[in-house]
């Protein structure tokens, strides 16, 4: 039996010996990665020393975690989602020039045929929930109005439900709508004071959670993807600065310069222009966004 050039696996020269396999990889990109994924790994089981019984627990645990997966939910981006990971690749992957808005996780409940609507339309199809009015610009590095920016925007209801989460009880596209900019560079919709909600902790991340001793919930927030010709895609949200759970976001995704002003209004005057009944919430939020690169 031929030996391998660096020798037999032991515990110290682990990492050698199984990279080292991997120099036919058909990408050096691949090379790479497996490389570092490697490395890691075996630091730190090098570092904890699991027992087989735990090692066992580890293979089961993502067992359970890939069990999870179907066509409407994908636990391994939760689990990404909770251990800041997605966080972090979206970081790296959206660093800004000084000046344009930061950006924050998609998430899971994105639809892509919203529909377009008229600027200051009312994108709550069921009349529940407090009242709320957004507006603000979508503007250029340089502080310059951007025509023609497509502003995507979605959020959950005042029980923290997505419409995709309650078909049949929500209206189709609920608390969902495209609007599209002038030349002033303004928008502004109609909508309800969104709420706080967990993130889906009746599988095997929720259960890592509990035994964490963390709480399941992100904050309140309005989502965003604004688009415009020239300008780098900005996938983001706004939230609630007092919301109960701002500081301890599930998934890592808030930022301090996308804590929004929640206003509780009371003009009866603008509300009956609006079609309010009574006090109404308003926010007002500008995004800035960044040049493609050349």
């Amino acid at each position: 039996m031929a030996h391998e050039e660096n020798g037999y696996f032991t515990e110290e020269n682990s990492v050698e010996v199984v990279t080292s396999r991997n120099a036919g990889a058909r990408s050096e990109r691949l090379k790479q990665v497996m490389e570092v994924v490697t490395r890691k790994l075996h630091e730190a089981v090098k570092e904890l020393e699991p027992t087989q019984e735990e090692w066992m627990e580890t293979v089961q645990f993502l067992t359970r975690t890939g069990h999870m997966c179907n066509e409407w939910r994908q636990e391994f981006i939760l689990l990404s989602d909770v251990l800041g990971v997605s966080m972090l690749v979206d970081a790296i992957n959206n660093r800004k020039p000084s000046g344009a808005s930061e950006s924050t996780v998609l998430g899971p409940f994105h639809v892509a045929d919203a529909p377009e609507l008229p600027m200051g339309a009312n994108i709550c199809l069921d009349q529940k929930g407090e009242d709320m009015v957004i507006g603000g610009l979508i503007l250029d590095t340089e502080g310059r109005p951007i025509k023609d920016a497509v502003i995507d925007v979605w959020q959950a209801n005042d029980e923290g439900f997505y419409d995709v989460q309650q078909k049949g009880i929500q209206p189709d596209f609920n608390l969902r709508g495209i609007f599209r900019t002038g030349k002033d560079g303004r928008y502004w919709f109609r909508a309800v004071k969104p709420k706080y909600y967990p993130i889906p902790d009746d599988g095997p991340v929720g259960q890592m959670l509990k035994a964490l001793g963390r709480h399941p919930y992100r904050p309140a927030h309005l989502h965003y993807i604004i688009k415009a010709d020239g300008f780098e895609t900005l996938t983001t949200h706004i939230f609630d600065p007092d919301d109960p759970y701002i500081h301890s976001d599930a998934v890592f995704g808030v930022k301090e310069s996308l804590l929004a002003k929640f206003e509780l209004t009371d003009d009866p005057a603008r509300a009956r222009e609006l079609g309010f009944d009574g006090k109404y919430w308003k926010v007002a939020h500008d995004f800035v966004l960044a040049p493609i690169k050349s």
